[in-house]
């Protein structure tokens, strides 16, 4: 089936005008800025179902970042409302914290407590502001496991999830955002390595292996089905014990 931008465009601005009225009516969105194309996206959509005076971006430096001045060109093509909050001070105190218990402070926790970090801004802004978090995560980073468990994985909305890295671009250009942000060429910013050099494959050949099956290479395949089921966990609710014992009746 052919990906019709338009109608999606205009389905997803439905449902987020939906949603609020439902969630959050009068409510702002709140939406960590990176300059990428999820955000950049996500904002874009934001403004066009509530109102540019509704979305407020957030830009979360951890110390310097060298491509900030995306994010700050996203946010003044948009004109919406923004904050810089830098979030090294934090950053720090965890890492300083961690070594003065004794701990060693792993690789992997060290990647992924930035982005838990940017998560726990992202809800006292929203707090603050009268807003709810909007998730930026796109289906492929989802279907491998891309992102952070508690940290860029959660939100309280997502207008991206069902929708591969192809089709966000090709959104992005419709919603009439640059397109040096919607081609932007994703990386983590720690490793000197592109999102894809990571994954191992490009997202090309995720979404396409996504909406059809096929698939070139049965290594890439082997290793794309391995990071699936591996990260499904990411997805779903939290898993509790159930005990049947009894509950109190409703007064």
């Amino acid at each position: 089936m052919a990906f019709d931008v338009e109608q999606v465009k205009a389905d997803l601005i439905a449902w987020l005008k939906d949603w609020f009225e439902e969630n959050g009516k009068g409510c702002n969105a709140v939406i960590g800025i990176s300059g990428g194309k999820d955000s950049s996206v996500t904002a874009a959509l934001c403004v066009a179902a509530l109102g540019r005076d509704r979305v407020i971006g957030v830009l979360m430096p951890n110390g310097v970042q060298s491509d900030i001045n995306d994010a700050k060109w996203l946010v003044s093509h948009l004109g919406i409302r923004h904050y810089i909050i830098n979030i090294k001070d934090a950053f720090d105190a965890i890492v300083n914290g961690i070594f003065f218990a004794g701990m060693q402070f792993s690789h992997q926790a060290r990647v992924n407590l930035p982005p838990r970090l940017r998560m726990s801004t992202l809800y006292a802004v929203s707090q603050s502001e009268n807003g709810r978090v909007i998730n930026t995560c796109n289906l492929s980073e989802d279907w491998v496991g891309y992102s952070t468990r508690y940290g860029d994985s959660v939100g309280d909305v997502c207008p991206l999830g069902k929708l591969t890295v192809t089709e966000v671009k090709e959104l992005g250009l419709a919603l009439g955002l640059p397109k040096e942000l919607v081609y932007k060429v994703p990386s983590d910013g720690l490793s000197g390595k592109t999102d894809e050099d990571n994954l191992g494959f490009t997202y090309a050949v995720l979404d396409r292996y996504i909406r059809t099956g096929c698939i070139d290479d049965p290594e890439t395949k082997a290793l794309i089905d391995r990071k699936h089921k591996a990260n499904l966990f990411k997805l779903e609710l939290m898993k509790t014990y159930q005990y049947d014992g009894p509950i109190r009746a409703e007064q």
